[in-house]
């Protein structure tokens, strides 16, 4: 009995389990997601501030025609390195509605900086009837909110392909070997050339994905650095503290030893 209640715990946690691996859910089994190295991962990590404004600037062109960014405020952008004159800027080029006025009527005002980036669709409806019944999902917490995290979304913008033969696509799906299932409402959203980067930077599909995946990791955890100089700090107290700790055992403990 106490056997097979342990074959039954563990393929009830081999179930769960199978759920979050990490790597997309095909019609013949399991893709796994191709690993990349982040500059943001480990103790040390930090954001490479280029490819995050690059990675902005691959939102703005091209996601945020679709993808809302409801978590983050334009002033929000200084923490990658932009300058107040060029958050001003950028807010500056999206209307927002606000009021009401003394006569109690709305209006619409350039953005500023204390204010949320703009949404592409006022309202979900909106959003759906806009994408055929399709509703683009906010990408403020998409690095989380993704079994596999930012591997997931890079391997998502690079997995496009023809379809095999043996895979029926209805109107409006695409092919994505990297998608639970493979097919995918979204249409390609990047292609070579698409973008033009400041500085230099060549605008593959591989870069512009490993760019807009840095930024949104940061959208989803602008903290990340701060938790990683705490942590590095603790560590030290607590090896400082380890020592003095030990040195007055030893000072406490001399004579009778």
């Amino acid at each position: 009995m106490l056997k097979k209640l342990v074959l039954a715990a563990g393929l009830a946690f081999g179930l769960v389990s199978g759920g979050l691996v990490s790597g997309a859910q095909a019609a013949g089994g399991e893709v796994s997601l191709p690993k990349q190295s982040w500059g943001f991962y480990g103790v040390f990590g930090t954001y490479d501030r280029a490819a995050a404004q690059r990675g902005f600037q691959v939102y703005k062109e091209v996601c945020a025609a679709c993808h809302s960014l409801s978590l983050v405020s334009y002033r929000n952008l200084r923490d990658l390195g932009f300058s107040e004159e060029e958050v001003k800027a950028i807010a500056a080029a999206y209307k927002v509605t606000d009021g009401p006025n003394d006569a109690g009527e709305m209006f619409e005002r350039a953005a500023r900086p204390s204010d949320r980036i703009v949404k592409p669709y006022p309202n979900e409806n909106a959003s759906r009837a806009a994408n055929n019944g399709a509703y683009p999902p906010d990408l403020s917490l998409i690095n989380k909110a993704r079994v596999g995290g930012p591997d997931y979304i890079y391997a998502l913008l690079v997995g496009y392909e023809k379809a095999p033969a043996d895979v029926q696509l209805l109107d409006g799906q695409y092919y994505n070997k990297y998608f639970p299932g493979l097919k995918i409402a979204m249409p390609q959203p990047l292609n070579d050339g698409q973008v033009t980067f400041a500085d230099g930077t060549q605008a593959t599909v591989a870069n512009m994905s490993h760019d807009v995946t840095v930024f949104l990791n940061w959208a989803a955890e602008p903290e990340l650095e701060k938790r990683h100089r705490l942590g590095v700090q603790v560590i030290l107290f607590l090896i400082v503290a380890t020592g003095f700790f030990y040195a007055a055992k030893r000072r406490v403990w001399a004579d009778i030893h």
